[in-house]
C-alpha cells in the first residue's frame, strides 16, 4: 500500500524533498506539504499540483512525517501536531541538533522517530543524509525512510552518538569544498587567469575529481598518489600544503565543527 507522506516546512529543503519524492514516482495524491503563507502555498500548488495545508492537517493520517523546519521552530511544531500524529506513524526530523529523546518526549508513545542530517547538495539530487533511528523504529519503517531520502541522494545509518561527526563531515562539508574552490580560483587569478576561466577550471576539476572518487575502488589517498609524480607540479603543491599545515587544519576544523554540533545539541 502506498504510504502518505507529509512534509512540514516549505522552505528550500522542504521543496527539495518534495521535488525529489515526486520525481521518484511517489503518487502526487499521497504527498502533502504544509505552508501558512498563502503566496508560497499558491506557488507550490502551481509548480507541483500538490496539496498544501496547515501543519496539523498535513500530519493527520500521514504514514511518514518529515519535519523540515529550523531547530528553534521544532518545539512549537511538535506541540501543534502531537495530537494529529497517528500511533503507527514515522516522524523524521531534519532539524540540526534536535535529539531523538526530545522528539520522542513530545510525541505520543510508540511513534517511530528518525533523526536525519541532510546537506545542501540534495538541491541537485546529490545529497548525503546521515540518519539515526529511535527506539520505536521498526526495520520496515527505517527502510521506508531510507528509500524516501535516497530520492535526494545517498543515505547512511549511524548511531545517534555519531551524529555530531556526520554534521562535521557531510552537513558542514559542502562549505569546506566551496572554501577550497575559492582558494583555487584565487590562486588561478593570481597566476594570470581571468576569473571566469579560473572558475571554470576549478568547477570542472572538482566535479571530475568527486566523480572519480565516487566511482573508483581506490581510496582518496591512492588516487592522490596517482596524480602526484615525484618532484612534479602536484608534488610541489602537496608539499607546500603539508608545510603550511593544510591537512592538519582541515582535520582540526572537522573536530571543531563536531564539538560545536555537540554544544548545540546539548543546549536544546
Amino acid at each position: 500500500m502506498t504510504q502518505r507522506i507529509a512534509i512540514l516546512g516549505a522552505g528550500v529543503m522542504g521543496e527539495t524533498l518534495l521535488s525529489a519524492i515526486l520525481s521518484s514516482g511517489h503518487p502526487l495524491d499521497h504527498v502533502v506539504i504544509s505552508e501558512r503563507r498563502s503566496e508560497r502555498a499558491d506557488e507550490l500548488r502551481q509548480a507541483y499540483g500538490v496539496e498544501v495545508t496547515g501543519n496539523a492537517e498535513a500530519a493527520a493520517g500521514a504514514d511518514v512525517i518529515l519535519l523540515v523546519v529550523k531547530p528553534q521552530d521544532v518545539s512549537s511544531l511538535l506541540g501543534e501536531i502531537a495530537e494529529s500524529v497517528a500511533p503507527g506513524a514515522t516522524v523524521v526530523s531534519l532539524a540540526a541538533g534536535i535529539l531523538i529523546s526530545t522528539l520522542e518526549a513530545a510525541l505520543p508513545d510508540g511513534v517511530a522517530v528518525v533523526r536525519a542530517m541532510p546537506n545542501t547538495p540534495a538541491l541537485v539530487g546529490e545529497g548525503m543524509f546521515g540518519i539515526s533511528p529511535g527506539s520505536s523504529v521498526r526495520d520496515e519503517q527505517l527502510a521506508t525512510v531510507v528509500t524516501l531520502l535516497e530520492s535526494g541522494g545517498r543515505v547512511v545509518v549511524v548511531d545517534e552518538a555519531r551524529q555530531d561527526a556526520v554534521t562535521a563531515v557531510s552537513g558542514s562539508g559542502p562549505a569546506y569544498v566551496f572554501y577550497l574552490a575559492e582558494a583555487m580560483i584565487a590562486g588561478g587569478v593570481a597566476e594570470g587567469l581571468d576569473p571566469e576561466t579560473a572558475r571554470a577550471l576549478t568547477q570542472q576539476t572538482l566535479v571530475g575529481a568527486a566523480k572519480l572518487l565516487a566511482e573508483s575502488p581506490e581510496t582518496a589517498e591512492e588516487l592522490r598518489r596517482r596524480v602526484t609524480s615525484p618532484n612534479g607540479t602536484t608534488h610541489a603543491a602537496i608539499t607546500t600544503f603539508d608545510e603550511r599545515g593544510v591537512a592538519v587544519g582541515l582535520v582540526a576544523g572537522v573536530a571543531a565543527a563536531a564539538a560545536r554540533s555537540a554544544e548545540l545539541s546539548g543546549s536544546q
